[in-house]
């Protein structure tokens, strides 16, 4: 039998051998049996809590040259249709259990340090492409509200109707990024302008585009996004 070096495995190679993987469970659930499904509920938390120990909030993502850049490769997703904001008035809000609520147009947010990162992007339908996205990093905006220490996650709104929530130590993640450029380019409409979650640790589901709104919380609500609502895998870590 051919021995395994594990300490050359990477951390989705290491779930899936451990038959740990939440995104193996999605994914092999497509047409599944009744008991499928049940086995796939009794082991997701199993598999977020798997996930969520390996995570290493600090650690970067290795990035790709510009040169990387796939142009064509970036599919346009739609949850229902794409919203015409108007960025002469667009307000991000950012709230929850914070000490300083606030509100912030597209120039208050150009206005902050800005943040550029050339990395994959990867859809769980099968496609990935890389990507070059520039904005502001999320940590940067959590820092000015100051959140209350018990807060756990974080919700993400969109003018869309698409809602998403992460733990708050992905969204803390130095590669998290408030976006509202793409490839160098202002960011488009149909990628989610005029401002969209990207973020190299998370499938593509759960980086929301056309974001307006941020909330702070210390629980997850019953709905806690809309793919998972509806089976999706919730952590959903790279």
């Amino acid at each position: 039998m051919k021995r395994i070096n594990f300490s050359r495995l990477s951390r989705r190679q290491v779930l899936e051998l451990s038959g740990l993987s939440g995104l193996g469970l999605l994914l092999n659930s497509c047409g599944s049996t009744f008991f499928e499904d049940k086995v796939n509920k009794i082991f997701e938390p199993l598999n977020q809590s798997v996930e969520t120990l390996l995570f290493n909030p600090e650690k970067p993502v290795p990035e790709f040259p510009a040169s990387a850049i796939q142009e064509e490769a970036l599919l346009v997703n739609t949850f229902d249709l794409t919203p015409q904001i108007d960025p002469e008035t667009y307000r991000l809000t950012i709230d929850g259990a914070v000490n300083h609520p606030i509100q912030l147009s597209l120039t208050d947010l150009k206005n902050m340090p800005f943040t550029s990162m050339t990395i994959r992007h990867v859809c769980v339908e099968g496609w990935a492409a890389i990507v070059q996205w520039g904005g502001v990093r999320l940590r940067d905006l959590v820092a000015m509200v100051q959140p209350k220490s018990h807060v756990r996650y974080v919700y993400f709104k969109s003018a869309d109707g698409y809602y998403e929530s992460w733990d708050l130590a992905s969204a803390l993640h130095p590669q998290t990024l408030m976006v509202y450029q793409k490839n160098g380019q202002p960011l488009p409409v149909e990628n989610g302008a005029p401002l969209r979650l990207a973020s190299p640790i998370k499938l593509g589901y759960k980086q929301s585009k056309w974001v307006t709104q941020i909330t702070l919380v210390n629980q997850l609500f019953p709905r806690k996004g809309y793919w998972e609502d509806q089976g999706y895998e919730w952590f959903a870590g790279l």
